[in-house]
C-alpha cells in the first residue's frame, strides 16, 4: 500500500513539475517581446522641428493610408541614371586634345581614386560620333575632356587642399594623354563652394519620428513582418529597412532603423526593441513619390498595428496638427530648392546633399 502511495505521490510530483515548467514557459514567452505571427519571408536587400504641444498620434484612417500605396508611383527598376558633371556644384576644367583620344587610352590613365580630400571628381569625354559628354568608354573615341571637382557636400565646403589635389591628379592625366588643361582660378573655386556650403547647410533637412513600444517590446521579426506589410524590405545595414525608390540606384523613399545589436542578435526573437526610427531624406527624395505622406501614413499605421506612440526626438507626441506644420515648413524648402535650381530627388541635388 505504502509503495503504491509513493509511485502514485511520484507521478503526481513529476505532474505538478511539468506544469511547473510549462507554466513558467508561458510566462516567460508573455514577458518575452512580441514576435511575428510566422517566420519573416527572406527578402534580399533593395537598397543603393516639432511642436511643443502636440496631441497624441490618432488612429489612421485606413482608406487615407490605402490611397497614399495607390496613387505612389509603381516601383519598378527603371535604367540607373549615371551622375553628370553640374556647372551648378562642380568646378570644371577643361582638356583639350589636338587629335581624337580613345577611350581605352583615357581609361587607361584615369586617376586610381576619383576623390580629393572628402570631395567626389568626375572625368567626362565629349563623344565623337554622338556630341554628348559621357564617362569615357573603352569602345569610343573622344575629342575633348572635362574634368569636375564638386563644390560641397555634406563634409562641407571644397578647402583649397582639396582643390589642390584635384588638380594634381587632373594634370596627370593630361599630360598622359597629351590634353593641354585649363582649371579654374582656386580662390574663386573656393568661394563658390563656400557660398554654395552656406545654402546647403541652410536647406538640408532629414524628417524622423520615433514609433515607441507603449507596452511589450518587439522582437526583430515583429517589426519585420509589421513594416513589410506597408512596402519595406530590409536594407543593407543590420536593423535597417527601406521603402525603395522607382528609380535603380536612388535613394530610398523612406528608411525604419532600429539597434543594430539586436538585428545582430543570435536569436532575433528573444532580442526586445522598443523604439524604432522612421525617417526621410528630403533633398535626396523625389517629391513626386509622395515621401511626406508616405512617412506620416506609415507612422501612424505602424503605430496602430504595433501599438506604438509616435513622438519627435524629444519625446513629445505628434498628431495630425504636428504633421499638418511640418507639411507646410517642408513646402517652403522645396522651393527654396527650386529656386537654386536644386530640386530635391535631382541627380544634382543628390550629390550635394550627400
Amino acid at each position: 500500500m505504502s509503495s503504491s502511495l509513493t509511485i502514485a505521490l511520484a507521478s503526481l510530483g513529476g505532474v505538478v513539475l511539468a506544469g511547473v515548467i510549462a507554466h513558467g514557459a508561458w510566462q516567460a514567452r508573455k514577458a518575452g517581446p512580441k514576435r511575428a505571427e510566422l517566420p519573416p519571408e527572406r527578402i534580399e536587400p533593395r537598397e543603393p522641428v516639432m511642436d511643443d504641444a502636440a496631441p497624441p498620434a490618432e488612429p489612421i484612417d485606413a482608406d487615407a493610408f490605402a490611397a497614399v500605396l495607390t496613387h505612389a508611383p509603381e516601383r519598378r527598376g527603371n535604367k540607373r541614371v549615371t551622375p553628370k558633371l553640374d556647372a551648378l556644384i562642380d568646378s570644371i576644367a577643361t582638356l583639350r586634345v589636338d587629335a581624337p583620344v580613345s577611350g581605352a587610352q583615357a581609361l587607361a590613365h584615369f586617376p586610381g581614386t576619383r576623390r580629393a580630400g572628402g570631395k567626389p571628381f568626375m572625368i567626362e569625354g565629349l563623344n565623337r560620333d554622338s556630341g554628348e559628354w559621357e564617362m569615357p568608354a573603352s569602345s569610343q573615341h573622344y575629342g575633348e575632356f572635362q574634368a569636375g571637382v564638386q563644390l560641397a557636400n555634406r563634409t562641407g565646403a571644397l578647402n583649397e587642399i582639396e582643390y589642390s589635389e584635384f588638380v594634381q591628379k587632373v594634370q596627370l592625366f593630361a599630360d598622359a594623354i597629351g590634353a593641354m588643361a585649363d582649371f579654374p582660378d582656386m580662390l574663386e573655386a573656393v568661394a563658390s563652394a563656400r557660398e554654395l556650403d552656406h545654402f546647403a547647410s541652410a536647406h538640408d533637412a532629414q524628417l524622423a519620428v520615433q514609433l515607441r513600444a507603449r507596452a511589450a517590446a518587439w522582437s526583430v521579426g515583429y517589426i519585420q513582418q509589421h513594416a513589410s506589410r506597408h512596402g519595406f524590405v530590409p536594407g543593407v545595414v543590420p536593423g535597417r529597412l527601406v521603402m525603395p525608390a522607382t528609380d535603380e540606384g536612388a535613394p530610398p523613399v523612406l528608411t525604419l532603423t532600429f539597434d543594430s545589436q539586436a538585428a545582430l542578435a543570435d536569436d532575433p526573437n528573444q532580442a526586445a526593441v522598443r523604439e524604432v526610427t522612421l525617417s526621410f531624406d528630403v533633398p535626396q527624395t523625389d517629391p513626386s513619390m509622395q515621401p511626406f505622406a508616405a512617412w506620416q501614413a506609415s507612422a501612424q499605421a505602424l503605430a496602430q498595428g504595433m501599438d506604438a506612440s509616435v513622438v519627435d526626438d524629444r519625446g513629445r507626441a505628434l498628431g495630425t496638427e504636428s504633421f499638418a506644420a511640418i507639411g507646410n515648413e517642408l513646402g517652403q524648402l522645396y522651393a527654396a530648392l527650386e529656386g537654386r535650381d536644386l530640386a530635391a530627388g535631382t541627380a544634382a541635388a543628390r550629390r550635394l546633399f550627400s
